[in-house]
């Protein structure tokens, strides 16, 4: 595969775990930003959003594990299924970066 033999795959693997990092530190800001406005409101809504971003950072997390697990076990660049479980958390942490960044931004 093209990807392997360029050592782009390596790249990825660690720009996909720095985007993963980003997106945590996002939602722990989230969540500041939540719980803070829970304490002066207790809304409903607000614990909606609490428990969603807790839901969401937790797969963020686990997301993350997973590609610094590949990238210390190398399974990410020796097998095919390992290239294809890479590609597609990269993809979706690039994704779930630029939403999180937009909510972000509206919530600050």
């Amino acid at each position: 595969m093209i990807f392997a033999e360029s050592g782009l795959l390596n790249v990825i693997q660690y720009v996909a775990i720095g985007i993963g990092a980003v997106n945590i530190l996002l939602l722990f800001g989230l969540l500041y930003i939540y719980w803070t406005s829970y304490r002066k409101i207790k809304s409903e809504f607000t614990i909606g959003l609490l428990y969603f971003t807790l839901v969401l950072l937790l797969q963020n997390v686990l997301a993350t594990g997973v590609l610094i697990m590949l990238l210390i076990s190398g399974a990410g660049t020796h097998s095919h299924e390992g290239m294809q479980h890479l590609l597609e958390l990269f993809t979706l942490n690039a994704i779930q970066l630029v939403a999180l960044s937009i909510l972000f931004r509206i919530t600050w």
